[in-house]
């Protein structure tokens, strides 16, 4: 029988005291400018698709004079979605997935604006508030949220505990050690 450590649980005002000492303020324009160039970029990428599809006149310079306003729009939804997730976290002095909601859904409304229906920016709001969010809540990674520095011993252990039983063709599989020792 292995033998493993299990640790203790916090109450839940341990956690909070914990993360509320462990909280570094974030510095709002400095996130906003930062995401809103990256937007920017992003949004010349889309640009150019646009106007790579699209008939017209302009040439290349048509990412610019025709589809230009999709670059901004990039640039002005990134910037509200960081500063607003910033001033959120530093109001307050958490980082959760609120702060998350509420940039979402900041940079929502700001999609809605650009279609000129308030019904379409409070569905934007809930949808790209609730998506950030879910992220947010799920560890801010796509692959699970567990830290990234783990070992291959962390890793491997952390599976046995999930799955409890080793896999049916655990190490049976030959290496490629005991392969070239063979062979010479």
């Amino acid at each position: 029988m292995d033998a493993t450590f299990v640790e203790p649980q916090l109450s839940i005002t341990e956690n909070l005291a914990k993360e509320k000492e462990s909280y570094t303020p974030r510095r709002p324009l400095y996130d906003a400018a930062l995401v809103g160039a990256q937007s920017a970029a992003v949004g010349v990428v889309v640009s150019a698709v646009q106007n790579a599809l699209a008939k017209h006149n302009a040439g290349a310079a048509g990412i610019f004079t025709r589809t230009g306003g999709t670059i901004g729009f990039f640039a002005a939804m990134g910037a509200t979605f960081a500063l607003t997730d910033s001033m959120s976290a530093n109001i307050r002095e958490k980082n959760d997935a609120t702060n998350g909601f509420v940039g979402g859904c900041s940079a929502g409304v700001l999609a809605g604006l650009r279609s000129r229906s308030l019904p379409t920016a409070v569905m934007a709001c809930g949808v790209m508030g609730g998506l950030v969010a879910t992220f947010d809540a799920a560890g801010r990674s796509l692959t699970g949220g567990h830290d990234q520095k783990e070992t291959t011993e962390d890793r491997e252990m952390r599976r046995r505990r999930f799955f409890k039983k080793p896999p049916p063709f655990g190490n049976q599989l030959p290496s490629l050690e005991s392969k070239e020792t063979s062979e010479s």
